[in-house]
């Protein structure tokens, strides 16, 4: 599809160098500041998908950005810009080695868990006499190791963390308020638009005067599980699946196309038809999540687009 961005090959002036992630390409501009580019890649199971779904980079980009926007007051951010509907501009950070995932129900990867009859889930426990999407006593926080890309993700404990030096106990104790933080406003605003923000993930990492910023994607269908709010306890009652806002549809039209990222298995044909259901569908849970329109950003010659918004963004 030509509409779609799926290599990100920029060569911006001053820069120094890329990091290529699963979906997003980082340009360091002199050591000073990140560019980041939402492609319109799609990962599932850590496999990347052979092609591009249109307006997803923009679609992820705008989310994240305006919920960045939304979350200033509470939790300092990297965000400095956003000079194109795929772009976004800000502080130059060191990452934390961690993803601080939040859970205030128990589904997906925790309930696959529970499932299993395991009730410890990253040193946290888990109440006995729940089932599946039933709601946490409390929100839990079930920390990750952050892979490399085609790495999957690892479990693992506050302790183990801090034990690990992988972030000090001092800038954990910080993650983990900002976590509490932004989940609370994260669930009021899904609140405030029919949803339940069920789970997702924030990634943090250190400006270069010491200062720990949020960075990465917010409250997006790809970091994030969401529940429509009516309903729910209704399909909950009478033990059905719920109707959920994630990237999920995805991975469940995979597995029934023998697709789980495991060795031997190869990505089924996503046809041009199947693709505008994938497209359609994410510009839905903008429209959900944002509760407003989509615009659709002039995709005739989206690289030459972006090029030329940050070209002008960094004066040249």
């Amino acid at each position: 599809m030509s509409n779609t961005i799926i290599e990100s090959n920029f060569s911006f002036p001053n820069q120094k160098s890329v990091y290529k992630g699963k979906v997003r390409a980082v340009y360091n501009i002199n050591d000073k500041e990140l560019v980041m580019i939402a492609t319109d890649r799609l990962s599932a199971f850590d496999v990347v998908m052979p092609k591009g779904i249109p307006y997803k980079g923009q679609i992820l980009n705008q989310i994240a950005t305006s919920m960045m926007k939304a979350t200033q007051d509470l939790v300092p951010n990297w965000l400095t810009a956003i000079p194109d509907p795929n772009v976004a501009v800000g502080h130059i950070c060191e990452p934390f080695k961690v993803e601080m995932v939040i859970r205030a129900y128990m589904s997906g990867h925790a309930a696959r868990e529970y499932k299993a009859g395991r009730r410890i889930l990253c040193g946290v426990p888990m109440p006995e006499g729940l089932k599946e999407n039933d709601k946490f006593p409390e929100p839990i926080i079930t920390p990750a190791t952050k892979a490399e890309m085609g790495d999957h993700d690892e479990d693992i404990s506050r302790e183990d963390i801090i034990k690990k030096h992988t972030v000090s106990e001092e800038d954990y104790i910080v993650l983990e308020d900002y976590t509490r933080k932004l989940f609370q406003r994260g669930t009021e605003i899904a609140a405030s638009r029919g949803l339940i923000l069920v789970d997702t993930k924030y990634e943090f990492g250190k400006t270069r005067d010491g200062k720990i910023v949020l960075i990465d994607e917010i409250h997006t269908p790809d970091s994030s599980r969401y529940f429509y709010t009516e309903g729910y306890q209704e399909r909950q009652d009478n033990n059905e699946a719920q109707k959920q806002l994630s990237k999920e549809f995805v991975r469940q039209w995979l597995i029934a196309n023998n697709f789980q990222g495991l060795d031997g298995q190869t990505v089924p044909e996503m046809s041009d038809a199947y693709i505008k259901t994938v497209s359609d569908r994410y510009i839905e849970l903008y429209e959900n999540i944002m509760g407003e329109a989509f615009v659709k950003a002039d995709v005739s010659d989206i690289q030459n687009r972006i090029e030329g918004n940050v070209l002008s963004y960094l004066g040249h």
